[in-house]
């Protein structure tokens, strides 16, 4: 009996106001392979506004030509400075309404989760993350900015969380099928 994987395809954003990393994925079944990776500068543009405008612009781009299933974006994490949260949250929000424009969905994970999901541990360096990419994606090399392993580990977090939900029992019934041996006979 031969088992048909469903193709997915995922398009991880690190969202940034200086530099934005993102990755597109496929995935079938358990397997992935990286359809493109790379970086948008914006520190080219003058203001904010213009930032944003080219943000909304791109991120729209990547999802008209790869027409991902789903858009991951990192979470930003709040740091010392508010006035860079700010720019930082308003930078996801644009790539978030250029995605939802074209009605597809969105998921974030915060950075943490995201580590946890590529390494096993939350704590792991932005270099130890892009390593692990480089083995699990089969990537020739390290990416030139670590923005984009961040935006492909996203995107690699998400597949991961999409395997363990469908593999996890939703009713009782469910759970004492997959785990006869859990049963308690008298």
């Amino acid at each position: 009996m031969t088992v048909l994987h469903q193709e997915r395809i995922l398009l991880g954003i690190d969202p940034g106001t200086v530099v934005m990393g993102y990755g597109v994925i496929k995935q079938v079944g358990q397997q992935f392979s990286v359809m493109q990776y790379g970086v948008i500068h914006l520190n080219r543009y003058t203001t904010h506004a213009l930032k944003l405008q080219k943000i909304f612009e791109r991120v729209g781009a990547l999802a008209d030509d790869f027409k991902p299933d789903e858009v991951i974006l990192e979470a930003p994490f709040y740091g010392k400075n508010i006035q860079a949260m700010l720019k930082l949250g308003r930078a996801q929000g644009v790539a978030m309404a250029a995605a939802l424009a074209r009605e597809v969905p969105i998921t974030e994970y915060a950075p943490r989760k995201i580590k946890q999901a590529v390494t096993g541990h939350g704590n792991a360096s932005k270099e130890q993350v892009a390593h692990m990419l480089m083995s699990l994606l089969k990537l020739p090399s390290m990416p030139d900015l670590l923005d984009a392993s961040d935006a492909l580990a996203a995107a690699v977090c998400h597949a991961y969380q999409h395997q363990r939900a469908s593999t996890t029992p939703t009713s009782w019934k469910q759970f004492l099928k997959a785990n006869p041996v859990r049963l308690l006979r008298p």
